[in-house]
């Protein structure tokens, strides 16, 4: 998974989206605040697909799915869905093509939708460079393009800016790699890039300002980082776990915060919140919910009230449970609870 698997929908239901075996399943709130439909659809109809899935989601709300399907023998190819409604099934997968025009898989894909509601899809080529392709304004693909850069060895973080731009970073060795779009439509440019070590798999990208994103990383000496383009990264904390964190801006007492949550080495999730952009003011970790094993993961969203909501998942069983902030100060969350 690349990116926030739960989302509220259009009209205010929550979804979850999860790859599994050859199929991307989707299950969604029958009404919001719950109950939730018992048992996953399959989304995208029934191609075959690789077990592989990027997410994303634009100002309209509607959710944009991406993965990779094997095509010939020895080759696959980018696949696009969209979902418009909770309710709605969604749309079939389309063809996007490939980086290298034929060819393997080259990377797990990212996906950011513009503020006009066309999705963006970035992933490695074989030359261990960023390419992307986005969609027409009225329908369609663009020719892939690339953006170049080298030595690329993880799945981008792709987000889109408050102002509806979209922005995309990817780690190489020693470094991290940065790209914006300067105006609607435009092809991202390269900005100056981070010397920083990076660990594999970390990288969250989060819209916190209407002139900035932030980017999460942890570094090789476990600490989770907070980067900002034309700044110094910070160290917030020392990381709960491995892999990414989840995060998510929500409003906690009247102060617009970014919340984190991550896996942690006890196997619980835990959770740490900062005032946005103000990570000298420091955060810390609060552990909470039972013990769940390694493979588990965890998104964070908020529903259609602004309250923040907690989900985790264990692909191996399909256990799905979900947690919600009382309506108390801090950030007291109820029992956690399967659905």
């Amino acid at each position: 998974m690349n990116g926030e698997w739960l989302m509220r929908g259009r009209d205010g239901r929550l979804g979850v989206y999860l790859s599994t075996g050859d199929a991307v399943l989707c299950r969604v709130e029958e009404g919001p605040g719950g109950p939730w439909e018992a048992t996953p659809r399959k989304a995208g109809g029934d191609q075959k697909l690789h077990p592989v899935l990027a997410t994303g989601q634009g100002p309209d709300e509607y959710v944009h799915l991406v993965s990779w399907r094997p095509t010939v023998r020895g080759e696959s190819g980018l696949v696009h869905s969209t979902h418009f409604r909770p309710r709605l099934a969604p749309l079939d997968w389309l063809p996007i093509g490939h980086p290298d025009r034929t060819g393997g898989r080259t990377g797990d894909p990212a996906v950011a939708v513009d503020a006009q509601g066309r999705a963006h899809v970035f992933v490695a080529d074989r030359t261990g460079g960023l390419s992307m392709v986005a969609q027409k304004e009225k329908g369609g693909w663009d020719s892939w393009r690339r953006l170049k850069g080298s030595g690329l060895r993880d799945a981008p973080a792709a987000v889109t800016t408050e102002s509806g731009l979209v922005e995309v970073y990817a780690a190489a060795p020693g470094t991290i790699l940065h790209w914006r779009q300067e105006k609607a439509a435009a092809v991202p440019v390269a900005g100056e890039p981070l010397e920083t070590s990076v660990r594999p798999g970390t990288l969250r990208a989060l819209a916190t300002s209407a002139e900035h994103t932030t980017l999460f990383y942890t570094d090789e000496s476990g600490d989770l980082c907070a980067w900002r383009p034309g700044g110094k990264p910070t160290a917030l904390l020392t990381a709960a776990g491995p892999g990414r964190v989840a995060a998510v801006r929500c409003v906690l007492d009247g102060h617009d915060c970014t919340l984190l949550a991550q896996r942690a080495a006890s196997g619980r999730i835990a959770f740490a919140a900062y005032p946005t952009e103000q990570e000298s003011a420091g955060a810390w970790w609060t552990e909470s919910g039972p013990p769940l094993p390694a493979d588990a993961r965890i998104s964070l969203a908020v529903d259609e009230h602004g309250d923040v909501v907690a989900a985790t998942l264990t692909p191996a069983t399909g256990r799905l449970l979900l947690t919600r902030r009382k309506d108390e100060p801090g950030l007291a969350l109820e029992a956690w609870r399967e659905v």
